[in-house]
């Protein structure tokens, strides 16, 4: 009597591998090397990835458990750049006979399964920034090798009506330049963090065809495309000794030229009010010109048709200020 055949079996393997795309979600996909040999063989070559890097199987564990919560690498960096910038220090290089059961892998080494990764999503738990109770503020940075631009939008509040000025508050753009200034820098600090802990990944992974950074909350995303991924692996095989004495926890940001407009009150369709609104956007101070022509398309780009989308296009049509900050 013949064994019936399952049903996995009769699938041509594109429809396979197609299945596995949409599957995406990397833990998944690393529990189904184990489902048969076909599986072994067809999972490596999924193209299209998420990862969430709070929750991880460890290629080193022995276990057939559904993955501990670990402590999340990416996150914990970032939270100690933001809360001691300061006090950076480089990370030790780890003793292999002593971190099998308590350090988490990275994503790098959970990715090392998959060989032709092209689309790459990797999530975060929570978003790197802890502003006023009320702030909004949302951002999307562009790399290479290094900073190309990063869009930041912020406010304070968005509701029915618009709110009172407090008495004695300053509404106008000088009034409130310092805080937007911080939220700038923080912002851009939250990108380079992000983006030196993706230089293994891209690396190592060299069919990326696109590669995010994301957070769950949607407070930020660092985005690096194809010749943007190209760039930055292209600066890792030249850079050696020389980026010993710079920090170790994140890029370096450029000089950079930013265009900022703000509106103290800002009314939406619908009815809505957003109170003091504020759109930023970062370029390279070497990149040449002016390109405020741009502005629309990248904060369009950023932050779609909805509401953030609505806030950035009426900020484009507002008087900007042109900024300078240094390297740093």
């Amino acid at each position: 009597m013949e064994m019936e055949m399952d049903g996995f079996d009769r699938l041509p393997t594109p429809l396979i591998l197609q299945i596995f795309d949409l599957v995406s979600d990397t833990k998944t996909l690393i529990r189904c090397l184990a489902v048969s040999k076909r599986f072994n063989s067809l999972v490596p070559h999924t193209d299209s990835l998420v990862l969430t890097v709070d929750r991880v199987i460890s290629s080193d564990s022995d276990s057939d458990s559904d993955g501990d919560d670990v402590s999340n690498l990416l996150s914990s960096a970032l939270r100690f750049i933001l809360n001691s910038l300061h006090s950076l220090v480089s990370p030790s290089k780890p003793d292999p006979t002593r971190t099998r059961a308590r350090v988490p892998n990275s994503p790098a080494q959970i990715l090392r399964c998959f060989h032709r990764v092209r689309r790459l999503a990797i999530d975060l738990p929570s978003g790197d920034l802890r502003l006023e109770k009320g702030t909004v503020l949302k951002w999307r940075a562009e790399f290479g090798k290094t900073l190309r631009t990063c869009v930041i939008l912020g406010f304070r509040s968005v509701g029915e009506s618009p709110a009172p000025a407090p008495a004695g508050a300053e509404s106008d753009f000088a009034g409130g330049l310092k805080v937007r200034v911080v939220w700038t820098i923080s912002a851009l600090i939250a990108a380079s963090a992000r983006h030196y802990l993706l230089k293994e990944v891209v690396r190592e992974q060299t069919g990326l065809e696109c590669l995010v950074l994301r957070d769950r909350e949607a407070e930020g995303a660092v985005v690096m495309e194809k010749d943007g991924l190209r760039e930055c692996r292209e600066e890792g095989e030249e850079v050696g000794d020389e980026e010993e004495g710079l920090d170790r926890c994140r890029t370096r940001v450029p000089s950079v030229r930013m265009r900022m407009r703000h509106v103290p009150r800002l009314e939406l369709k619908g009815g809505l009010w957003v109170e003091g609104a504020t759109l930023v956007v970062v370029r390279p101070s070497y990149g040449g010109g002016d390109m405020a022509a741009e502005d629309g398309e990248l904060a369009l780009k950023a932050f779609g048709d909805g509401l953030y989308g609505e806030v950035a296009q009426k900020l484009v049509k507002a008087r900007s200020y042109l900024l300078e900050m240094n390297s740093f």
